[in-house]
């Protein structure tokens, strides 16, 4: 299995580049929610031993404490900003325009400069010199950290809409397409949470 590394940020600082953005999104295919993108830059002092103690790597394969640790460190050591889209915007603009959108608001939510951006996936920024890396959060640390601040901020969001909106359970599944989230549907409707736009909803609205 192949772990996050720092060859991609090397390759670059070799051609010049001075600071290195990370992103990455996440709730691309949930059925409900905002999709939430984040940015990181790990401070160019930092070691490989250090990053892999912290255990950086992409968030799917983390555990939830892990995950959450890794948050931590990431906030407390690193630049940082994320983006959300609405499911409403998601609904009017498409999925495809709610990533980018997401990404170039993370982008502005740094608080320090950076010259090249490492975008997980095949989402372009026109605005920014950037490498799109497709399974990025499991090549590249910046991307990695990204994606762990994106997921850990989504799922502390959804757990707060969820309260607002208990028979759904989001906090459970966070609005992807679970089995229990599948029951809720057919138990109660949609909410103004869910994606009308996405296949599963629109056949529930129709």
């Amino acid at each position: 299995m192949q772990t996050p590394n720092l060859q991609l940020e090397r390759s670059l600082y070799r051609r010049g580049h001075k600071t290195i953005a990370g992103a990455d999104e996440a709730g691309r295919g949930a059925w409900a929610g905002p999709l939430v993108a984040a940015a990181v830059i790990l401070p160019t002092t930092i070691k490989l031993p250090t990053l892999r103690k912290v255990g950086l790597n992409d968030s799917k394969l983390l555990n939830p404490k892990s995950r959450v640790l890794a948050w931590e460190w990431i906030t407390n050591n690193c630049w940082w900003g994320v983006g959300q889209v609405p499911e409403q915007e998601i609904d009017k603009h498409g999925l495809s325009w709610a990533n980018q959108k997401a990404i170039e608001l993370a982008l502005a939510g740094l608080s320090s400069n950076f010259d090249w951006v490492l975008i997980d996936g095949r989402v372009k920024i026109p605005s920014r010199k950037h490498s799109c890396i497709i399974a990025g959060d499991s090549k590249s640390y910046s991307i990695a950290a990204a994606s762990i601040v994106a997921k850990v901020t989504r799922d502390r969001l959804m757990q707060k809409l969820s309260k607002k909106h208990k028979l759904w359970e989001f906090e459970t599944h966070k609005g992807y397409g679970t089995r229990a989230h599948q029951q809720a549907l057919q138990k109660h409707g949609i909410c103004v949470l869910h994606r009308k736009s996405f296949a599963p909803i629109a056949e529930l609205v129709n």
